[in-house]
């Protein structure tokens, strides 16, 4: 998403059947002024085809503010999972995120929202994914979706769908990061308190732990440490395995049942976030920044920012750079 002039206007698809805890994250990530912390603003507004108060589970309700007209003006529209996922969605709603789609504005679903885009015939022939609980739900209902097993979110067109309740507040926090830069959206992940940021293709399931387990994720957590500490540095599954004192293969097993993600992966995420912080704060070269984040070259760096980013360190920086800083800026602090 290329970020607009004026608030990013997000519309909230409401209808009877979606869940409380999507609802909340959608407002916790857009629906709160944190300009006074160098967040862009956001105009959120509660779009629904009836205006009566809605029920949610709990004892809530939620009052829509505005019709399904507003997704005409909307930048992003976001559709919250579902207590049912079966709950048929109003055909108001379905006929408005087809004509949003249509416009090719950016849709998001969280968790069985990937239901309703299903639905709406938005997600035939496209990759979608949902919790894993329910991917035979969705398979047995909507068969043309091809469905991604594991992943915490996935992109196709421009639809964005994401796994279960945390994989929810993964990919509202990726949207801000895609559209105002990793510097906003590590504001409101430490305002969230969330975990550090994870990448769409880490896993949803991650080995319960053990005793020992327990023991080996506390080494592995130092060796991560150490690695974001050490970004520039060449790091190779061999030499981390052997700060975790464990052999290549043990460490890189343990590391993917810890985090979900392979060792490697994780270290070209870290890479990718760090070249993200200097290109958003410094006036560094571009050669530079690929040298202080461990890419080596340029055009390594300029290859992982396509593949994750889907944009160039170079436009990144034209868009996202804000406030110039001093050249010794840390690297090594990747919190979300």
């Amino acid at each position: 998403m290329t970020p607009p002039d004026g608030p990013t206007r997000v519309a909230l698809v409401c209808f009877p059947g979606i869940r409380a805890f999507d609802v909340t994250v959608i407002g916790e990530v857009w629906g709160v002024d944190r300009t006074d912390r160098g967040v862009p603003p956001f105009d959120l507004r509660r779009a629904a085809a009836d205006p009566a108060p809605i029920p949610l589970r709990g004892g809530l309700s939620l009052t829509p503010d505005s019709t399904l007209g507003w997704l005409a003006r909307a930048d992003l529209i976001v559709v919250p999972g579902l207590d049912d996922q079966l709950t048929p969605a109003p055909a108001p709603v379905l006929a408005a995120l087809r004509r949003a789609h249509a416009r090719s504005t950016p849709i998001a679903a969280l968790c069985g929202g990937a239901f309703t885009l299903a639905q709406a015939g938005l997600l035939d022939d496209r990759r979608a994914v949902t919790h894993w609980n329910l991917t035979g739900l969705l398979r047995t209902h909507h068969p043309q979706v091809r469905i991604s097993q594991d992943a915490l979110f996935v992109h196709d067109d421009n639809l964005w769908t994401s796994a279960g309740t945390a994989a929810g507040i993964d990919l509202c926090l990726h949207l801000v990061r895609t559209a105002h830069g990793a510097e906003a959206a590590a504001t409101i992940a430490r305002s969230m308190v969330t975990a550090p940021f994870r990448t769409g293709t880490q896993a949803q399931f991650i080995e319960h732990p053990t005793p020992r387990a327990d023991r080996d994720a506390d080494t592995l957590a130092a060796v991560r440490a150490f690695a974001l500490t050490h970004v520039a540095e060449p790091h190779t599954v061999a030499s981390l395995a052997a700060r975790a004192g464990m052999s290549p293969r043990t460490f890189a097993r343990h590391f993917q049942a810890t985090t979900g993600t392979t060792p490697l992966r994780w270290l070209i995420t870290q890479r990718v976030a760090a070249a993200q912080k200097l290109l958003e704060r410094t006036d560094l070269p571009l050669p530079e920044v690929a040298r202080r984040t461990g890419f080596g070259s340029e055009i390594t760096m300029r290859q992982h920012f396509a593949t994750h980013l889907s944009i160039s360190p170079r436009d990144y920086r034209r868009a996202f750079h804000s406030r110039p800083a001093s050249a010794g800026v840390d690297t090594g602090s990747l919190d979300p």
